[in-house]
């Protein structure tokens, strides 16, 4: 894999024409342009920019946004049984955990992470309160 290509100055240029000099934005074909372009990005990214400097950083991120949607393909979408059960993986608790946390029986636990009994809006709450996600998570089907 090749090396960035791109010598950013510690001064980035406030013209347009300067700024493509530095980095030609061009369509992003291969990783390499891919991590050329987020690196000039990151360089722009946070600080105060003139006219020229935003439309620059805009015709960027719009090229790296189109090879993105390209090259990576979203995570699949978790049904809320299998979102609860990855949340408990990830954080080492078992049903008995989850029953203790909804305040149910063991059995009743077990039945929400088979996908037989349904959450209560009240499950919801405080399962997005403790995994800290929006409850939208637990309600995809």
């Amino acid at each position: 894999m090749k090396k960035s290509a791109v010598s950013l100055p510690a001064k980035l240029p406030t013209r347009y024409a300067d700024l493509i000099a530095l980095h030609v934005p061009r369509p992003i074909h291969d990783r390499a342009a891919y991590d050329n372009t987020v690196e000039v990005i990151d360089a722009l990214a946070g600080h105060k920019l003139n006219a020229d400097q935003e439309d620059y950083l805009e015709l960027l991120s719009q090229l790296v946004e189109a090879y993105e949607a390209d090259q990576f393909v979203p995570p699949p979408k978790l049904t809320g049984p299998e979102a609860l059960k990855f949340l408990l993986k990830e954080n080492q608790l078992t049903g008995d955990d989850l029953a203790a946390l909804l305040g149910v029986d063991r059995s009743t636990a077990y039945k929400l992470l088979k996908g037989t009994r349904q959450l209560t809006l009240e499950h919801v709450r405080r399962l997005s309160a403790r995994f800290n996600v929006g409850a939208e998570l637990f309600l995809a089907t």
